[in-house]
């Protein structure tokens, strides 16, 4: 009995501490829209690709992830990969650098821009999915604007004119100490951006895709080998057992 209390016990706790850390990786429960991204829609890999490379590598880069392997991920030609993708590099071998210098990128923002080579697997797609739909103006911060996610970043809101500008809307609640606190209600747009709120959220989708591919380019590859390594255990599986029972049928 003492040994199942301590096997409950840790397991209790391990489940404690994942519910921490995913309620910490995806910026709680308020904001925690599921990204729904598809790794093997192709499609949207090559819109996600065109808007990393648009929008995000000015400032960040993924060093671990060469060109040549986008074009062979996304079924892309050497002209597509070279007209379309890479806009500050001469060969088709060498890894996304970001456009901005590391110096400057830290004078101008406080810190230098994160790599995006991994940050799908380390922050979650719904957590990029989610920080990305929820900028808001604040006059107070330096960029001028605030994340409800990822609060005080140094980040600006890169994608202001697609989304357009918004604001949150708060409400006067009793929490249950008694005490009146303020709760997000919805944002309200003040101004509005070149794409619809439908549209907008396919961009970020297709983004975070593409972020999600790269952090593990072989996923999908792996994921068929791993569908073919279970059916040869099953099948292995059979035949051990058939021989076993042949072996053993005289054995009383």
């Amino acid at each position: 009995m003492a040994k199942a209390r301590i096997v409950v016990t840790l397991v209790a706790a391990a489940a404690a501490s994942f519910s921490v850390q995913a309620t910490a990786a995806g910026g709680g429960s308020q904001f925690s829209e599921p990204a729904n991204n598809d790794v093997g829609n192709e499609a949207s890999l090559q819109r996600g690709a065109r808007n990393f490379m648009n929008y995000c590598a000015g400032c960040h880069s993924a060093k671990y992830v060469r060109y040549n392997t986008l074009a062979d991920g996304l079924e892309l030609s050497e002209e597509q990969l070279i007209e379309n993708l890479m806009f500050n590099a001469e060969k088709t071998h060498e890894t996304v650098q970001a456009s901005m210098p590391a110096d400057q990128s830290a004078r101008w923002f406080g810190k230098t821009p994160p790599d995006l080579s991994l940050i799908a697997r380390s922050r979650g797609t719904d957590y990029l999915y989610n920080f990305l739909r929820t900028f808001y103006v604040d006059d107070s911060r330096p960029p001028g604007t605030n994340n409800m996610v990822l609060a005080g970043a140094s980040m600006p809101h890169v994608l202001w004119k697609l989304q357009g500008l918004q604001r949150p809307v708060y409400e006067a609640v009793t929490n249950e100490k008694g005490q009146t606190v303020q709760q997000f209600v919805e944002f309200e747009q003040v101004t509005e951006g070149t794409l619809s709120p439908e549209e907008y959220d396919q961009f970020v989708r297709d983004t975070v895709n593409f972020l999600d591919y790269i952090s593990e380019p072989v996923q999908l590859e792996r994921r068929v080998l791993g569908v073919w390594v279970l059916l040869f255990l099953v099948v292995f599986f059979l035949f051990a057992y058939l021989l076993k029972k042949e072996i053993w049928k005289d054995v009383h």
